[in-house]
């Protein structure tokens, strides 16, 4: 299953050119090109334009920083959260003195090469976070940490600009925060490490709680979101004791917290390996030989085929996720859960993309048996080959390793807190930017929200009706992050998931560029069918 959800996570798209910094990241409204009508750069006046400088002066906790002003947003990137040492837990970070300089990216987290959603790094000093504010809003706005995705391998931050949410009337954080190796590696020498990843999240949460409110924020309305890795974070942080009282919302998106975290015993076997790999498991001192290892030689160690988690039995950590939300034994606010209508559409159109051909009809049984060995036989009577191979083979593999498992998480949240569960089931979304149109209609895969709330260059410009959506879809997750229930604006009635009430209360609302209403998730997804399926 975890390997499934790696090819999602990376949009099957590991064979497409890495990311580079798109042209939409260094203009338009907010960033330090900006020049349009409002950007101080044109201001008609010099008191114009020193009022507009000013305002992008904020003074936190450790220092002044200037970032940029835009008609609609101010933006400021780069800003230390914290400090750390490899394999160590974060630290704060010094005080400095005058201004700093927030126009710009900060270092992306050590990375490999890989999908377009990351960027190579061998960057160890990237603990750094991004803000947007609405220009023309003071006061307490809801602040939304956004927890960027990528397998909990890969991104950065600053890849999702944040204008249109902040403009919608929230505080947008994002952050860099360790990756892969960096984050996840196991042994008995290294106490701090095999979680670093929701060690750092926690850093820039409370540098937020510390510093939010001098950019406008209401540091006790904190709304964390993620979606895939950045969204099993989130469940991570729903179980764990030590991020308790540093939120007050969640949004998970594309993450069943079922696959949030492993055993500690599932991390030393896998970090064994890696340490092997590196030429360390001999060494008088493994950490010592870990810690002066190049960056690039541990990242090769460490490769690219796995879906790191944080293990579990930890003061940080000390259930399983799936057993913490089961039992009630995590932090209760509000939570948005959801799940895209196609998810795996990305991974069998990757592929397709990779090889320049449609997954061939003879290739669906040996994939199935493959992917679901004993199941294999109901699962190919559940799902006959149709049309499409890849198409079916999309279907079934949503179904079973995303859709039921999200339903899973959100009965399980229910039982404890107001929970309220969504299904992005939009068909008509934007496809990859520069790509060739795909056999069959991408619809709502992985990652296909996103361009609907954040600036993303990777996807194509949105439509004149995919920006009435984007603008109800942040108006919804605003409106949550504000008030803890996205009810509003005229949208139908969206009611909490009431597993008491059996079948009759699993409510999954369907969000589409029509008329928002409880899906027919159930009987769509086969869900009966695959909590029969063993595991």
């Amino acid at each position: 299953m975890k390997k499934q959800m790696i090819a999602s996570a990376g949009l099957g798209l590991a064979l497409l050119t890495p990311y580079g910094t798109p042209a939409a990241a260094s203009s338009g409204p907010g960033s330090s090109a900006s020049s349009g009508p409002g950007s101080y750069a044109s201001a008609s006046s010099a008191s114009g334009s020193a009022a507009a400088s000013a305002s992008a002066v904020v003074r936190t906790a450790d220092g002044a920083v200037r970032g940029t002003t835009g008609p609609q947003v101010r933006t400021f990137q780069g800003i230390p959260y914290a400090t750390a040492a490899r394999f160590a837990a974060p630290a704060p970070i010094a005080a400095w003195k005058g201004t700093r300089d927030a126009t710009k990216p900060g270092n992306v987290c050590a990375q490999p090469v890989g999908y377009p959603i990351g960027k190579p790094s061998t960057d160890e000093n990237c603990l750094n976070l991004n803000v947007t504010t609405p220009a023309g809003k003071r006061g307490k706005l809801p602040v939304i940490v956004w927890i960027h995705g990528g397998s909990l391998m890969y991104g950065m931050g600053d890849l999702y600009r944040a204008d249109r949410l902040a403009a919608g009337g929230a505080v947008v954080v994002s952050m860099n925060y360790r990756l892969g190796v960096t984050s996840f590696l196991t042994h008995p020498s290294l106490p701090d490490s095999g979680g670093l990843a929701l060690d750092d999240q926690r850093a820039a949460l409370r540098w937020v709680r510390k510093n939010i409110a001098a950019f406008g924020g209401d540091p006790r309305k904190v709304t964390i979101m993620g979606q895939s890795g950045g969204g099993f974070a989130v469940c991570g942080h729903l179980a764990s004791p030590a991020s308790a009282g540093l939120f007050q919302r969640a949004i998970i998106q594309s993450a069943p917290c079922g696959e949030a975290s492993r055993t500690e015993a599932e991390a030393l076997a896998e970090s064994t390996e890696v340490i092997e790999k590196a030429g360390c498991a001999d060494a008088p001192d493994v950490a010592s030989c870990l810690r002066e290892l190049p960056m690039a030689k541990l990242l090769d160690a460490y490769g690219t085929e796995r879906e790191p988690r944080p293990y579990s039995g930890t003061p940080s950590l000390p259930l399983p996720v799936d057993q913490a939300l089961r039992t009630g034994r995590f932090n209760r606010v509000p939570v948005l859960v959801g799940v895209n209508h196609d998810e795996e559409n990305g991974m069998i159109l990757g592929l397709e993309l990779a090889t320049g051909k449609p997954m061939a009809a003879a290739a669906y049984r040996p994939a199935v048996e493959q992917a679901y060995g004993g199941n294999a036989a109901a699962v190919l009577r559940r799902y006959p080959l149709g049309k499409s191979a890849g198409r079916t083979l999309a279907t079934l593999k949503t179904d079973s390793t995303w859709s039921a498992p999200t339903l899973d998480t959100a009965r399980a949240l229910s039982r404890w807190t107001s929970t309220r569960m969504f299904e992005f089931a939009e068909q008509r979304t934007p496809w990859y930017a520069g790509y060739p149109k795909p056999s069959f209609p991408a619809a709502a895969q992985h990652m296909a929200e996103l361009p609907y709330l954040f600036d993303l260059a990777l996807f194509e410009k949105l439509s004149p009706q995919q920006t009435r959506l984007a603008d109800r879809l942040i108006a919804t997750w605003t409106r949550f992050a504000r008030t803890g229930d996205p009810n509003g604006d005229g949208e139908q009635s969206w009611a909490v998931l009431r597993d008491d009430r059996g079948e009759a209360g699993w409510h999954v609302q369907s969000l589409t560029s029509g008329t928002w209403k409880r899906a027919d998730f159930v009987e769509d997804h086969q869900y009966r069918f695959w909590s029969t399926v063993k595991k």
